[in-house]
């Protein structure tokens, strides 16, 4: 069996990928993976941390403030949950740390519990997602079709914006891209245009691609039967 040369790159691409955008270290015989944040996967290492530190059953620090401190009438339950915490709390800081780029470590908190970390990187990137939200919603809602690519492209280009706006947790509904997309096409689609505004149903993203792009073709070969007119008018 040969390998072709691009499934060769690609496991190379997926193993250096591996080694330097995740850590895996073993906490409570118990595996675990953490995607590295790199900036702009907030969101997936965050999960990846909750989810580490709910499977190795050390997530208390994650999810309660710090218990107060022991004194001299505290309680066998109370030292024995202040023990559970303060573990809790220095696998979950030395996870976090350990999955953190080193240049992104500038700034951040670094006498603090698990929790207030969390919640200080929370806040870091929740002003970043803001301002990814704004320029995602500027370029779909000043986006035109050029013809550039095809009608469908153009779709899909749209939609890709709407899932990124998503995961930022802005869901525009798929009416909200049809009616985008169908404003934003040239005047030869007005045809298009009438039928939908025409109708009480609204079309799925799918209805939409499946009418634009036979649009597209009914106006291709118009405009090639004009060309042909034309050129066969000229030879005469």
């Amino acid at each position: 069996y040969t390998i072709s040369s691009d499934t060769l790159f690609t496991l190379i691409v997926l193993i250096l990928y591996i080694f330097y955008f995740t850590v895996t270290f073993s906490v409570n015989n118990n595996m675990i993976t953490i995607e590295v944040l790199t900036g702009s996967n907030f969101k997936k290492w965050k999960e990846d941390i909750e989810f580490a530190m709910k499977i190795a059953d050390v997530d208390l620090s994650l999810v309660t403030d710090k218990p107060e401190e022991l004194t001299i009438t505290s309680t066998d339950d109370e030292k024995l949950v202040h023990a559970v915490w303060m573990k809790s709390n220095r696998i979950c800081l030395l996870s976090m740390r350990r999955s953190i780029l080193d240049h992104l470590k500038s700034g951040l908190l670094t006498d603090c519990t698990a929790r207030e970390l969390m919640t200080a990187i929370n806040e870091r990137y929740r002003v970043l997602s803001n301002a990814d939200i704004g320029s995602l919603l500027q370029v779909l809602f000043n986006t035109k079709y050029d013809g550039n690519g095809g009608v469908r492209y153009y779709v899909i280009r749209m939609v890709d914006y709407q899932i990124k706006l998503k995961t930022l947790q802005v869901d525009l509904p798929d009416t909200c891209i049809v009616h985008q997309a169908l404003n934003t096409l040239p005047p030869e689609f007005s045809i298009i245009k009438t039928n939908y505004n025409s109708q009480d149903e609204s079309w799925s993203i799918n209805d939409l691609i499946y009418r634009v792009v036979a649009e597209e073709e009914k106006l291709k070969k118009e405009n090639g039967q004009v060309a042909l007119y034309v050129a066969g008018s000229n030879s005469h």
